[in-house]
Order: structure tokens, then sequence, then C-alpha cells
């Protein structure tokens, strides 16, 4: 029994009661007749209620035994993916990651937890990634498996190649393309095999800290934080207790209170994020960790000389753009509609990087969607069209 049939009962028996009560009422005395009448209506009211609580507790018993069906087929084939020695993904028909197997989160250098929702067009690299573009329509429009090889380069790495076999599904006509990946990696691919090997050797004497979105990352002078993933906003306040945006860092940018001349300094994730802790003592006495570090802090001084042209803008509007196409350039990720904000800033956040209000950035971000100049995917993160 639905609910619809169980309302529509519930209605006809509601009026039959009424009509009784109606006749209760209008009756002056009651007659004898009238009695029994109401007491057989009434038993047959209570009868049909039992009849219906029973099969709605019944559909409610089958409902929750298909739940936890659900969720035990679904354990099943997680244990069933990650049993599978070879990085498997599955992604959506624009290649955004829906389920991974941990060999696959280790192939791209990120946690398992962090790599669900990111773009596979990330990871691919930069001088294929329009190719990469082609051949993720035409594997949406093959029913069969397909092989290709790509040019991978993990967060933080260098690219190498692998080979793929892709198969697209559509469990039902109304259900939403999806893509299955099977990656290998390329033989003949040994100098990124020893490279990444010489790289994890290199982090593995120092600690990672794992510190999560909205989390506030303490600051040491002591210790200089690097990314391994995610994004760290930096900020600073006036004489009059605003706060103003001097950074964002994000994979293999160094930051702490050693690297900056302010008095006031704080730094806090904007996503989940893994931070190596290298002791500055370490990165004083090694010339291959400032080499190896350096480059990253030039980038850095760089970003932030980009954020000063952000504040030297007079109108706001101009502010904003300029702060987007920073954010572009420091997070973004190509998608078919344009490069997509990896990390999702509140109407807050953007209002503080811009010194004005949230509700004149809410007003700006909604004028630019009315131009078509910006949209929002499912998770709310911002796609700047080209």
């Amino acid at each position: 029994m639905n609910t619809t049939v169980f309302t529509q009962q519930v209605k006809v028996i509601s009026d039959r009661l009424a009509h009784l009560y109606q006749g209760l009422n209008t009756s002056a005395a009651l007659p004898p007749a009238l009695l029994p009448s109401a007491l057989k209506e009434l038993g047959i009211v209570s009868e049909r209620l039992q009849l219906a609580a029973k099969m709605l507790y019944q559909q409610n018993e089958q409902l929750l035994l298909a739940d936890q069906t659900v969720k035990t087929e679904r354990q099943r084939y997680q244990e069933l993916l990650e049993f599978i020695p070879d990085p498997c993904l599955l992604t959506d028909a624009t290649g955004i990651i829906q389920e991974t197997n941990r060999a696959a989160a280790e192939l791209l250098n990120l946690p398992q937890t962090l790599v669900i929702g990111q773009s596979l067009t990330a990871f691919i690299a930069p001088e294929t990634r329009k190719q990469f573009q082609t051949q993720l329509q035409q594997f949406q429009q093959s029913p069969w498996k397909q092989q290709c090889q790509l040019n991978l380069q993990p967060r933080h790495d260098i690219a190498f190649k692998v080979n793929a076999v892709v198969e697209s599904s559509r469990p039902a006509i109304d259900e939403p393309l999806t893509l299955r990946w099977l990656l290998c990696r390329h033989k003949d691919d040994s100098r990124g095999e020893t490279l990444e090997a010489s790289n994890s050797n290199a982090e593995l004497n120092y600690s990672v800290q794992v510190y999560y979105k909205g989390e506030a990352i303490p600051l040491n002078p002591q210790i200089i934080w690097q990314v391994r993933s995610g994004l760290v906003k930096l900020t600073t306040f006036s004489d009059n207790g605003q706060e103003v945006l001097v950074g964002l860092a994000g994979a293999e940018a160094p930051f702490g209170p050693s690297l900056t001349a302010l008095p006031l300094y704080e730094a806090t994730a904007l996503s989940d994020t893994e931070l190596c802790s290298i002791p500055l003592a370490d990165f004083e006495s090694s010339p291959t960790l400032r080499q190896r570090l350096l480059p990253q802090i030039s980038s850095r001084l760089k970003q932030t000389e980009l954020l000063l042209t952000v504040y030297g803008q007079t109108r706001v509007a101009d502010r904003l753009y300029s702060l987007l196409q920073l954010l572009k350039q420091e997070v973004g990720e190509p998608v078919a509609n344009g490069t997509r904000l990896s990390v999702r800033l509140t109407h807050e956040e953007l209002a503080t990087a811009c010194c004005t209000t949230r509700v004149t950035v809410t007003r700006l971000l909604s004028k630019l969607q009315q131009q078509k100049k910006l949209s929002l995917d499912s998770q709310h993160h911002l796609i700047l069209k080209r």
C-alpha cells in the first residue's frame, strides 16, 4: 500500500465518520436503529485502520531491509574495489571522480578521501589536457571498452605515462552516464618511478599533519610548513581589526612565521589539508632542502605581488574580477565549460580578500552569473567561463 492509497482510504473513513456525527448532531433524539449502524460503521473503520497500519508497518520493514541490503552490497563493492591491485576509478561523464580504490589514490599522490570530487583532468599534464577532453567526449559515445594512453601528472610530482582501459556505463535510461577507469603505469617509465621513489624517501624524514576545512593551523617560529595537498589561507589584520588576505598556499607551497615580516599572521585550512613539518634548523643547514624550497618561496612572493594588484583596483568589481583570475591560476582545473575552482570559498572569504562586504560580493557574483561569465557546479564550486 503506498501513501496515496492510504490517504484516500483515510479520507473515505473520515467522510463516513463526519456523516455519522452529523446525523447524531442533527437528531433531537437518537433513533434506536441508528446505534447498531453507527457501531458497525465504527467497527469497519477500526478494522480498516488496523489493516492499513499493519500493511504500512510491513512496508516500512521491507524498506529497512532493502536499505540494509544496499549498504551491505556497497560495502562488498568497496571491498572488491580495494582487492583489485591496479588503480581503479569511477567518474561521471565530465571526469569528476566519484569512487576510487587505494591504489588509484596512491598513484595520484593524494589521500583517498581527498580524491573524491576532484576532476581527473586536474591530474593530466597541462599540455595534453585539451586532447584528454576530446577523449572524454569519445568515451561517452562508445558503449564498449576502449584503450588509451594518458600523460598523468599527480599532485606535486612529474608527469608520466599510464595505459588506461575505459568503459562507459548507464544502469538505466534515466540515470547519468559513468566511466570506469583501469590504470596501469607505462612499462617504459622507469625514470619517473625512480624520481617518485626519491621524492617519497626525501619526505619520510618529516612528520605529516592533517588539518580539516576551517581548522586553524598552529604557527611555530621554528617550523616551516609545506603543503602536500589541500589549500591554506594566510591572513593578517589591519589596524582597525579587518582581516586581510596575504596568500593562498597550495600544493608544495611553504609558509610559516619565519617566512614573513608580519607581526600578526594566521593560517586556516580552506579544505582538508596535509602539511609536512620541516624544522627551520634543517632549512638553514641543508643546501639541498633550500634548493628544493626556494622556488616555492619565490612563487609565494609572486602571488603576494598579484594580491597587491588586486587591492590596488579602485572599483570593487575590478578587485573581485582580478581575484577570480588569480584563483583561476592558483586552484583552477579545466572542465568542459571553463575553469572550475577546486576549492569552494564563501562569499565572506571573497569579500575579505576584496576588502568589501559579503552583500556586495553576492550581488557582483549574481551579476556575473546573469552575464554568463561564471556558473556553479553541483557542489557549488565556481566555474569561470572561457
